[in-house]
This record gives structure tokens, sequence and C-alpha cells, in this order.
């Protein structure tokens, strides 16, 4: 660990959120497995980095009867009743858009239940980031979304959106835009219910 990632790991226990450093993939399943071995309900955000990691095949396959999986929702409706179960979930999963060097969490999100189950709901709020989300400061987190993260997405989703085209954002009214709701994280009033596992690894977008 560089003294970088020590310093980010420093500011977020200092912003009372509760940070972990995983070497590797098998490392962060080891945490996984250790944080929500208890749990009764376990929900997740969409996330590349959940599945790439493999946090989501570990869910289902050993945390199965726990975790609410919103892929195997049959359609819309059945889809938005898992999202809305994450609220009163033991652990809620996701990853951020970007870290700051001062232990801030930044994200954009379209629907909102990724963020606002950050925000409240869930007993516990895990946050999975590989090396690519570390950025400098709020400026630096708002261009990655605009110039990777969101222009990604809108291509993985299938989205008719300007910067699906362009790779940069346009500020879009389009009815597929993905970023609607923009959230900063950073203090917060209960001391580690969030828990940010950094991974030394490039991870999602």
């Amino acid at each position: 660990m560089d003294e970088k990632i020590q310093r980010i790991m420093d500011n977020l226990q200092l912003n009372k959120m509760k940070p972990y450093y995983a070497e590797n993939r098998d490392e962060l399943l080891g945490i996984i497995r250790e944080l929500v071995k208890n749990d009764k309900l376990i929900t997740s955000g969409g996330s590349v980095t959940l599945k790439e990691s493999g946090v989501i095949d570990l869910l289902n396959t050993e945390f199965g009867g726990a975790y609410l999986d919103r892929s195997a929702g049959k359609d819309r409706e059945e889809v938005e009743e898992i999202m809305r179960k994450a609220f009163v979930s033991d652990t809620f999963l996701a990853s951020a858009n970007a870290i700051t060097e001062n232990g801030e969490l930044y994200n954009v999100d379209g629907n909102g239940n990724r963020v606002s189950a950050m925000i409240f709901g869930p007993k516990q709020v895990i946050i999975v980031a590989g090396m690519n989300k570390i950025v400098k400061d709020l400026d630096e987190a708002k261009k990655r979304v605009e110039t990777i993260a969101a222009p990604k997405n809108t291509v993985r989703l299938e989205k008719a959106t300007p910067c699906a085209k362009t790779g940069v954002c346009g500020h879009c009214h389009t009815d597929d835009r993905i970023c609607c709701s923009y959230v900063t994280i950073a203090q917060q009033r209960v001391a580690d219910r969030i828990k940010v596992i950094i991974v030394n690894e490039n991870l999602g977008y």
C-alpha cells in the first residue's frame, strides 16, 4: 500500500467511514464474507465493479438465501420492488464513481436508488472500488464521471444519449439520461456504517 492510499484510508476514517484495503480479488471476497456472514437480507446496486470482482457471484453462490439479486427480476415492477427492499436490508453493496483523496465518495445516479441507499436505510453499506476510481478532488471526480463512467455506462446500457456517441457528457435532457442525481458523501453521522474497500486493481468504470 502506497502513501497516497494510506492517506485516503486515513481520511475515510476521519469522515467516519471504515476503510479496508484488498491486494487482490481473493482478499476482497474474504472481507465481504466476513462483513455479511450474519446477514438475513443483502442487496446491491447496479455495478460493473461488483460483477468483475466476483462479488455478485459470491453473493449468489454462498449467500443465496439472503441475497436479493435484482437481475433476477422478471419485469420492471419486480426489479423496482427489489430496489426498494434495499432500504430495509442488513447490507447494501455498490461501487463509487470516484473516491477523492480527502476521503469523499462521489456518485451520479439515474434512478437514484443507489445513492439514496448509501445515504440512509440499510444497516451497513459496503463500497467496493478499484484503483481507477481514485481521484484528487471533487473537480476530478466530476470530470471522471463525464468523460469515463457515464459514457461507458450509457453504451453498456444501450442508452440513446450524446455521450454514448461522443464519449463526453453533453449535459443532455434526453429521456435516456443516466446522470440525474449528483451526490457527495462526506462525514457520516453513524460511524463505520459505510465500509469502503479499496482493491489494488482496476475494476469497473
